[in-house]
């Protein structure tokens, strides 16, 4: 894997983007926090962008955090690689990491992010110091209640892949006409009266910067969690499990088993939290225990 880094800052609002060159394909993420602060890498969700890391930037500056939120290739400013593996997925990812200069990091990977925050802690437990999974997706394997809209998905990503994408297209054309609230209904159980307005914003720029242009990405990356299959010690360091009680998009019990698979793995439940609402409820303890479990292990003895 060659790297290259950015020769400029660009950009993304108020929060700086850069663009690393792994090979000849271009990863861009944008920062949030403190810019001087303890590093944490932020994988989004599938469909999703870098912008969803606004979600961690009020958290991230009040527990002095720098997040890093990438876009997986193809999506959002980063460019395509339509037969990457969950593999080479993660590798590109720690690029991030070599282009920002930071030796390790915490993790973070929310929902559709789970197959990519494992693989690059397992293969690259020197680069993090902990993962946190919220929400986090579940090998077919292992959820005997997957929900009829993520079978569909998967069906469609690997029997017709471009009608798939062109009704994701569809779909953020529509969103792009409607209230931030269509958008959130897709990741809530009881639509987004409980869910902040400026949350609710960032859930749809991130969305229709997902799939608003070339949704190929969502279609590589449902094909990715249909045949998703991961060693079951997991990686060699603390990993956290982080559902709401009331999660419709990955339903509890299956986490719960899937975390039973990680010996030492923690599980915390939200009780009454639905898939979004348990980002929105774990992100102030996930940021802050981030940051201590840093500041523990850089302690003297």
């Amino acid at each position: 894997m060659t790297i290259t880094r950015s020769p400029t800052n660009e950009t993304d609002g108020d929060a700086p983007l850069r663009v690393v060159r792994v090979g000849d394909r271009a990863v861009a993420y944008a920062e949030y926090g403190d810019p001087d602060g303890t590093p944490l890498l932020f994988l989004h969700g599938t469909p999703g962008s870098r912008l969803l890391g606004r979600l961690l930037d009020a958290a991230a500056r009040e527990h002095e955090v720098r997040v890093f939120a990438p876009d997986r290739l193809g999506y959002g400013a980063s460019d395509p690689w339509p037969d990457r593996t969950i593999e080479e997925t993660a590798d590109a990812l720690v690029a991030v990491l070599d282009d920002a200069d930071v030796a390790s990091a915490g993790l973070v990977a929310f929902s559709g992010g789970a197959p990519y925050g494992l693989a690059a802690a397992t293969r690259h437990p020197e680069r993090f110091d902990r993962l946190d999974v919220v929400s986090g997706a579940v090998p077919p394997a292992l959820s005997d209640e997957t929900p009829p809209i993520q079978r569909l998905l998967h069906r469609m990503a690997r029997s017709t892949p471009a009608l798939l994408q062109a009704l994701l297209r569809g779909q953020a054309w529509l969103s792009a006409q409607l209230d931030p609230a269509a958008v959130v209904a897709q990741y809530t159980t009881d639509g987004a009266d409980d869910v902040p307005e400026d949350a609710a914003a960032v859930v749809k720029a991130d969305f229709l910067e997902a799939v608003g242009g070339d949704a190929a990405a969502a279609a590589v990356e449902f094909r990715h969690a249909a045949r998703w299959d991961p060693a079951t010690d997991g990686p060699p360091i603390a990993v956290r499990f982080h559902h709401g009680s009331r999660d419709a998009n990955v339903p509890i019990d299956g986490a719960r088993r899937f975390a039973d698979h990680f010996p030492g793995a923690a599980f915390d439940e939200y009780e009454g939290a639905d898939h979004l609402g348990a980002l929105l409820r774990a992100v102030p303890d996930v940021v802050g225990a981030q940051r201590d479990e840093r500041e523990l292990a850089a302690s003297p003895a």
